[in-house]
């Protein structure tokens, strides 16, 4: 029977550990350690000089202390080297009483007049006192009969002030080690107090970065990162993020479309970035609530902004454009098939009554009965467009003609309205006019005598347009409320939410240097006055004819004027 094989052994792997709260305490301990030995070397480098030097001032000073004995030269002069001599007696006092390890007096030829060891005297030294005996001082660390030493050595003046000899002082470097030894233990536990304080700031250090980062890895970070900007730059919608100064630190690649701004804007703030304006102030939280709809250059959009935990903000941008304008073809859709609803009925009325006529052989009245019919829709469209020059306008209102009379509303052009073929943006005063008029039908249909008057005139480069409606007009308290965004007093449509025609018309104005505002209507009802500055071309001077000279033209060109 066959034995199954063992489990494979598990490695023991050695190295950082993952979670970043584990990576962080361990560097910084590392750190700590590390700046704790390193300041110990640093410290004690220059305390083995300190007391190097130390040593040898005090065995200088000692030696300097024992020349200026005048007992001292004055034996050296007048009795020999002896074991019980007066400078040998005299030399071992002070040993005894400053703890040197020797004295030795000598005089100019190297011999020794004390000594510790009294076998010595008599003897010449072993290293050599020549810049004593020349009249200096010396420091130095040597080596002697007595062992290493820290040594000072002075010159000896009789009362003459002539050098007779020599004064040689040692302090044990036994001594000065120890000294140097005994500092050790109070430094390292210093150095280890040290290290304890900055281990367990190390640890309060790393607790809240485990806290701020969820005890998330290294890893695991650089993952999210990634993720976050893929999902930024991948998704559909802007996002702006603010700090807590205000100032815009991210941009997603939609959000640089969507406000036609770049990287420039970065580190700016949204008044800098974008100039003044409802979007500027949706961003900066001038503006609060939620699908707030604001205009940007040629689109609608519907911003979001929510406050972050560090006093920032994110805002996120979602382009309306096409939605409002599948939202407006929507609209202009169903009542155009509730027209044409209407207009089939009525054309079976008419066709009837066509059948009636020709059936009685009434044939003059019926050629007249389809000359009216034929004559008032021609009448309507050739009044328009004698007025209106623009092509898309003039079918615009021709259109809304139609709708009106079906809704029973007379849609009429006013006497005073003369607009050139020359808009700058013939598509935005559509949009204008289009939701005008259709908020005035709305007002009016199903009123009494329901009647939609529009004027367009063009004063220079500016096009001034006034819609006038015989419906209950705007209340005075409202007349700036109407034009918010959102509101509105009428039901939602099923596509999306209604107050926005209006605060749209101001917004296009606006963007042109122009204005909307609201009054009440000679007569009753609302009338609304917009004005575009610049918003027609310069006309364009008419060419001369061919052989006419230039001052012949420009007259006939006066007298055309």
């Amino acid at each position: 029977m066959g034995m199954s094989p063992p489990p494979p052994a598990r490695r023991l792997r050695l190295g950082l550990p993952r979670r970043m709260f584990s990576q962080v305490l361990l560097m910084q301990v590392a750190i700590a350690a590390g700046v704790a030995v390193l300041a110990t070397g640093l410290f004690l480098a220059p305390l083995s000089k300190q007391l190097d030097q130390e040593a040898m001032r005090r065995a200088l000073a000692i030696a300097e202390t024992t020349a200026q004995d005048p007992q001292i030269a004055e034996g050296v002069l007048t009795t020999p080297p002896a074991r019980n001599g007066p400078v040998q007696r005299e030399a071992e006092r002070i040993r005894r009483a400053t703890h040197a390890e020797y004295i030795v007096v000598l005089n100019r030829d190297w011999v020794r007049w004390s000594h510790p060891t009294p076998s010595e005297i008599g003897r010449r030294v072993s290293t050599d006192p020549s810049d004593a005996l020349a009249g200096k001082e010396v420091m130095e660390i040597d080596q002697g009969t007595l062992g290493r030493s820290a040594r000072g050595k002075v010159p000896l003046y009789d009362a003459d002030h002539r050098v007779v000899g020599a004064v040689s002082v040692g302090i044990a470097y036994d001594s000065v080690r120890a000294r140097l030894i005994s500092a050790i233990p109070g430094l390292f536990a210093y150095a280890g107090g040290a290290l304890a304080v900055g281990a367990l700031a190390a640890w309060l250090i790393s607790r809240r970065v485990q806290r701020q980062t969820r005890d998330l890895a290294f890893s695991d970070i650089s993952a999210l990162l990634a993720e976050r900007e893929a999902m930024l730059h991948g998704i559909r919608e802007g996002v702006v993020a603010l700090d807590r100064g205000g100032r815009i630190r991210l941009l997603n690649d939609e959000a640089r479309r969507l406000l036609g701004i770049g990287d420039e804007a970065v580190g700016r703030t949204p008044d800098a970035a974008l100039g003044a304006g409802r979007t500027t102030d949706v961003l900066a939280g001038r503006v609060i609530g939620t699908d707030l709809l604001t205009v940007r250059g040629q689109r609608v959009l519907v911003a979001n902004r929510m406050p972050t935990g560090d006093g920032g903000a994110v805002a996120t941008l979602r382009d309306r454009t096409e939605l409002e304008q599948l939202g407006r073809e929507l609209d202009s859709t169903r009542g155009l098939i509730d027209a044409l609803r209407a207009q089939d009925h009525e054309h079976a009325n008419r066709m009837h009554t066509l059948l009636g006529l020709l059936e009685l052989e009434m044939y003059d009245d019926a050629v007249e009965f389809v000359g009216e019919v034929v004559g008032d829709h021609r009448a309507t469209a050739e009044q328009v467009t004698e007025k209106i020059q623009d092509p898309l306008l003039a079918a615009l209102l021709v259109g809304k003609a139609t709708v009106a009379a079906e809704r029973g509303v007379a849609l009429g052009v006013s006497e005073r309205t003369r607009l050139p073929d020359r808009l700058v943006d013939p598509r935005g005063l559509v949009t204008v006019v289009g939701n005008l008029v259709d908020n005035a039908l709305d007002a009016v249909a199903g009123t009494p005598h329901a009647r939609v008057e529009v004027e367009l005139r063009a004063e220079s480069r500016t096009v001034v347009l006034r819609v006038r409606d015989t419906g209950p007009g705007i209340p005075e308290e409202q007349r700036e409320l109407i034009f918010t965004d959102g509101w509105s007093t009428k039901k939602p449509p099923a596509h999306g939410k209604r107050g926005i025609g209006l605060s749209l018309v101001r917004r296009l104005a606006e963007r042109q240097g122009g204005s909307a505002a609201v009054g009440a209507a000679a007569g009753g009802g609302a009338e609304f006055t917009v004005i575009l500055p610049e918003a027609l071309t310069e006309p364009e001077p008419e060419p001369a004819v061919p052989g006419e000279p230039l001052e012949t033209a420009a007259v006939a060109e006066e007298e055309a004027r």
